[in-house]
């Protein structure tokens, strides 16, 4: 999510280009934006490259962003058309004009990151002093690189073609596409995998470059867009509806606690579009309502892509968002997404609110508890969390300090000992323990987290919110302090 971060800023940029020249016409204002803006868009391999390298580092090392661009040039290099038919003696397969994409890029970054964590502490004899330590990181990096474009060379047409073959079945459904695409988005985002398969859509990997076409305005009015266009109206309208409904399903003696939960993570989803706290508040408690939650996604996103209306972001489907795309050149009748929220929202809550009333669903503030509350830690929880001038146990992450709920977090997981690594997306904390046996769920869970995972053996996954990155950063400090 590191290298994503940086979109927004380009999404500005054009944005207001593109609002410049909607009143003025074309002028230098407004090509100055979107020439700033359209550079970061033409540029994401790279920003990949060095993003994953940093994101992946055990330390954030900057050198780990050298080791991530050295390794990206390399392999653009070595696996260019031209570099490719000198090497084979045979005219290169089309698929190596596609090999400055995001899919290599995150090689890149991976090589660049792996290279930092390995040979960072390294030391050479003294003769070859001089290249100990960091500075063997971005050597070790283009040797490595070299030796992964040797299987390349015969793995990427077959990969890419895959991936073609893939976007070309998905399109061939056209507007049904569409909604299989977000169906599968909202499946995949408990496992953390939708960044992957959004590559495939919103970024040039198998030829479709939604994201990138509808910025740039070289793609096709009417299509460019359908694949991005779906969110608006679910992020914006359907899941703030979704939590209001179950905060009116929500007991009478819990929805003061709930309330501040649902209204933060709501805000979160319609502002920004960062969607995760709020489904990770019912998607394990009631996985059949985040199954219709998911159906709902598809059939919003087939609705809009089948309607004459299109619309794109730079990071995600929230109202900073739209604001700014309603002037780009691929944005087609976008004003129309505001009613046509409406209607999902209204849909949204009604069979939020029936599902959860018919099914008894446990969603935040109807858990199934001591007293029919839920509300209440085990005693171990209860004893870590009271400590001299904490905050109460009610708190909730809105409310408590970032270093109390790091620390807090830090002994719910065994201490800091227990902790082999410690990393974070765009909401959720993603940590390597050495003992899974010692993470106390009850403890972690009494700090108001929206949701906990455990997606195998050795890790867990803690989603905190839109805050998380302070969290983590927190977190490390306790972790290296002695």
């Amino acid at each position: 999510m590191l290298p994503v971060a940086c979109l927004p800023v380009a999404g500005i940029l054009i944005g207001i280009g593109y609002w410049i020249e909607s009143a003025l016409g074309v002028n230098v204002a407004a090509t100055f934006l979107q020439r700033a803006g359209g550079a970061v868009i033409e540029n994401i391999p790279i920003l990949f490259a060095v993003g994953i390298a940093v994101g992946m580092s055990e330390d954030r090392g900057g050198v780990s962003a050298l080791a991530g661009l050295v390794s990206w040039i390399v392999l653009a290099s070595l696996l260019s058309t031209q570099s490719v038919t000198l090497l084979t003696g045979r005219e290169a397969d089309p698929a190596f004009a596609k090999t400055e994409n995001v899919f290599m890029a995150i090689i890149a970054g991976l090589i660049g990151a792996w290279s930092y964590n390995r040979f960072k502490d390294t030391h050479l004899p003294e003769a070859l002093a001089f290249f100990s330590g960091k500075r063997s990181v971005a050597i070790m990096a283009a040797a490595l690189s070299c030796l992964v474009s040797l299987p390349l060379l015969f793995i990427w047409p077959w990969l890419y073609n895959a991936l073609i073959d893939f976007g070309s079945w998905i399109m061939h459904f056209g507007a049904a596409g569409a909604g299989i695409y977000v169906f599968l988005n909202r499946l995949l985002i408990p496992l953390g995998l939708h960044h992957a398969l959004n590559q495939v859509f919103w970024f040039d990997v198998a030829g479709i470059n939604d994201l990138g076409s509808f910025w740039s305005g070289q793609g096709i009015l009417g299509e460019t867009g359908q694949y991005m266009t779906g969110f608006f109206p679910i992020m914006m309208f359907g899941l703030p509806a979704a939590a209001l409904a179950m905060y009116r399903t929500a007991r009478p003696g819990r929805r003061k606690t709930v309330g501040g939960l649902l209204l933060a993570a709501a805000l979160s989803s319609f502002l920004t579009g960062v969607t995760e706290p709020l489904e990770f508040s019912f998607m394990f408690l009631a996985p059949g309502l985040y199954l219709a939650h998911a159906l709902l996604s598809g059939l919003t996103a087939y609705v809009t892509a089948l309607l004459p209306v299109r619309a794109g972001f730079n990071f995600s489907a929230g109202l900073v968002d739209y604001l700014l795309c309603l002037k780009a050149p691929m944005a087609l009748n976008p004003h129309w997404l505001l009613l046509i929220g409406l209607v999902v929202a209204a849909v949204y809550y009604l069979v939020f609110r029936l599902m959860i009333v018919w099914f008894d669903l446990p969603t935040p503030g109807r858990e199934k508890g001591p007293g029919r509350s839920g509300d209440r830690t085990s005693a171990s929880a209860r004893h870590l969390f009271r400590r001299p001038g904490s905050l109460p146990e009610t708190a909730t992450p809105p409310d408590m300090p970032q270093r109390e709920l790091a620390r807090r977090l830090v002994d719910a997981l065994g201490g800091k000992d227990n902790i082999r690594r410690l990393d974070n997306c765009i909401s959720r904390l993603r940590i390597e323990l050495a003992d899974d046996s010692l993470v106390d769920d009850a403890a972690v869970k009494a700090g108001g987290v929206s949701g906990l995972i455990r997606p195998g053996k050795g890790s867990i996954q803690i989603v905190i919110g839109t805050r998380v990155q302070f969290v983590a950063d927190e977190m490390r400090e306790l972790i290296t302090e002695k």
